[in-house]
C-alpha cells in the first residue's frame, strides 16, 4: 500500500507541520478522528486502575484506584501528544494491556516486588527499548521474525487477555483444592454462573459485542459505561456485596456512587520509582531476567501494531513500510520510561487507534487532540471508583476476540509453521505469561527448522533469541547453581 498524497496547497503552519493536506486530510477530520480515538481508548483509564490499583505488594501497599486512574490519564496524554508531534502519526499511546498484567501478576504478585521496584524495572525496560530503537536493532529484529510468529504472538496475547477477563469476571474459576479433581478450572461455581456480578459481565459482554459488531465509535468505552450503570442498579436492588464476605459477590470494587465526580487529580505516584530495589531484593541475575522478560513482552508488541495502523491509514510506502519508523519506535519506546516513572506501567501504541483512523485521522494532529482529552480526563478520576471489574472484563474478552481474528493469516497446512504458532498461542493463557508463550514458540520454531533441514532460511537473530529464551527457562537451575 502506498502513501496517500495530495496536491492540495498547505493551509498554514499547522497544515505544513502535520502534513495534513499532503495526506489528504483536513483539520476538522483530524480533530474528529482524535476525539473518536480517545473514546475508543478511554476504557484504559477505567481498566488499568482495576489491574494495578487494587493488589497489595509484599509490604501491603496498594496503589489505589483514583491514583492509578490519574497517572494513567497523565501518561497517556503526555505520550499521545509527544508521539503526534514527533512521529506525526495518528497512533494513540496509553498503558498496554497485557504489559500491565505482567507487572501486576508476575513482578508484584509472583516475584514479590514492591510497586516502586516493579516500576523501576519498567523504566529500565524503556531505556533499553529506546537504545535498541536508536541503534536500529529493534527494526532488524522485527524484520527477522517470520510473519507466522508475529501473528501467533498477537493472537496469543489476545487469548491471554480474554482469559484474564473471564477469570476476573468469575465466569471461569479455579477448582478448589479440596474438590480432589484433576480439572484445573471450572465454569463459575461448580458449573453454575448464577451470580449477579457474573450476570452483569455477561450482559456487558453482549453489549460490547453488539457495539463492536455495529462499528460504533468508542463502542468499548460506551460498553463499560453502560455496564457500570447496570451494575449500580443491580447492586442497589440485589445487594451482592463484596466477595470477601460472599464468594458470589463483586470480585474487587463494589459498584457505588462516589462522594464526588471530579476534582484535582492525585498525582502522588509520579516519581515513586526504585531503580535498584529489585536487584537488591531478587539478585542481579533474577532481576535482569525480569527486565529481559519485560523487554521481550514490550519489544514485539508495538511494531506490528504500528505497521497495521499505518496500512489502515494509508501512510506506508510502496513496500508496506512505515516512513520514519525508527523515529516512531524511539518515541514509542520512551512510553515505557514515562509509564514506569508515572507508575502507570509501560505505555505503548494502541490498536484501538484504528477507530479514529477509520473516522478520517491521518496525522499527528489527531494524536494531539487525543492526548489533550486524556489530560482533561485526569480531573474526573473519582468516577472510576464505581466501576467493578465485572463491568470492565467484557472489554478484555472482546479485545481478545478482535486479536484472534488474525489467526487465519497463519499457514496451518504446514506443521513446521503451525506447531510453533500453536504453542505460542496456547502457552500464553495457560501459563498466564506472554513471555512464556513467545519463548516456547520461538524455541519450537527454530527446532522445527533444524528438524526439517531449513536452518539456512532462519535469521541468526532468531537463533539468538531462542538461545536467550533457553537461558530464561533454565533460570531456576541457574540461580540454584549460583547460590
Amino acid at each position: 500500500m502506498s502513501t496517500v498524497t495530495s496536491n492540495a496547497t498547505p493551509q498554514g503552519g499547522l497544515d505544513r507541520f502535520f502534513h495534513i493536506s499532503e495526506r489528504g486530510s483536513t483539520v476538522g477530520r483530524e480533530i474528529r478522528g482524535g476525539v473518536v480515538t480517545f473514546f475508543a481508548m478511554a476504557y484504559i483509564v477505567l481498566l488499568n486502575p482495576l489491574i494495578l490499583g487494587t493488589s497489595p505488594d509484599r509490604e501491603g501497599v496498594v496503589l489505589g484506584i483514583p491514583q492509578v486512574a490519574a497517572v494513567t490519564a497523565l501518561a497517556a496524554g503526555v505520550m499521545s501528544i509527544l508521539f503526534g508531534v514527533v512521529a506525526k502519526y495518528p497512533f494513540g499511546i496509553a498503558t498496554g494491556l497485557g504489559l500491565n498484567t505482567l507487572v501486576a501478576v508476575t513482578l508484584v504478585g509472583q516475584q514479590g516486588l514492591t510497586w516502586p521496584e516493579a516500576m523501576g524495572l519498567v523504566v529500565i525496560d524503556g531505556i533499553i527499548i529506546v537504545l535498541l530503537a536508536i541503534s536500529g536493532f529493534r527494526t532488524a529484529v522485527f524484520n527477522a521474525i517470520p510473519d507466522s510468529m508475529k501473528v501467533a504472538m498477537s493472537v496469543g496475547i489476545g487469548m491471554f487477555i480474554a482469559m484474564i477477563g473471564l477469570v476476573d469476571a468469575g465466569f471461569v474459576r479455579r477448582v478448589p483444592d479440596e474438590a480432589m479433581t484433576t480439572v484445573p478450572v471450572q465454569l463459575g461455581f461448580g458449573g453454575s454462573i448464577a451470580s449477579w456480578p457474573t450476570f452483569v459481565f455477561i450482559v456487558g459482554l453482549l453489549i460490547c459485542g453488539f457495539l463492536v459488531a455495529r462499528n460504533i465509535p468508542g463502542g468499548l468505552f460506551i460498553g463499560i459505561v453502560v455496564t457500570t450503570i447496570i451494575s449500580l442498579i443491580v447492586e442497589h436492588f440485589a445487594g451482592a456485596g463484596s466477595s470477601a464476605e460472599d464468594p458470589h459477590g463483586w470480585s474487587l470494587a463494589v459498584p457505588a456512587l462516589p462522594d464526588s465526580f471530579g476534582g484535582v487529580p492525585d498525582l502522588s505516584l509520579v516519581g515513586n520509582v526504585d531503580l535498584v530495589g529489585a536487584f537488591i531484593h531478587l539478585g542481579v541475575i533474577a532481576a535482569s531476567l525480569l527486565v529481559f522478560t519485560l523487554v521481550l513482552a514490550n519489544f514485539f508488541d508495538a511494531m506490528g501494531t504500528m505497521t497495521a495502523l499505518g496500512r489502515q491509514a494509508e501512510v506506508t510506502d510502496e513496500h508496506g513500510n512505515l516512513p520514519d519508523m525508527k523515529r516512531a519506535l524511539v518515541v514509542e519506546g520512551f512510553g515505557a520510561v514515562v509509564g514506569g516513572a508515572a507508575s502507570s506501567s509501560s505505555n505503548t501504541v494502541f490498536v484501538d487507534s484504528s477507530a479514529g483512523i477509520a473516522d478520517g485521522a491521518r496525522t499527528g494532529l489527531a494524536n494531539v487532540v487525543t492526548g489533550i482529552l486524556f489530560l482533561i480526563a485526569m480531573f474526573f478520576t473519582p468516577l472510576y471508583e464505581m466501576v467493578p471489574i465485572e463491568a470492565a472484563a467484557p472489554v478484555l474478552v472482546v479485545v481478545g476476540a478482535l486479536m484472534m481474528m488474525q489467526v487465519g493469516n497463519i499457514e496451518w497446512s504446514r506443521f513446521d509453521v503451525a506447531f510453533p504458532a500453536f504453542l505460542t498461542i496456547v502457552v500464553m493463557p495457560l501459563t498466564y505469561s506472554i513471555a512464556n508463550g513467545i519463548g516456547v514458540g520461538f524455541i519450537a520454531f527454530t527446532a522445527m527448522a533444524l528438524f526439517t533441514g531449513k536452518t539456512k532460511h532462519i535469521h541468526w537473530i532468531m537463533w539468538l533469541i531462542s538461545l536467550l529464551f533457553v537461558v530464561y527457562f533454565a533460570q531456576g537451575p541457574i540461580l540454584a547453581a549460583l547460590s
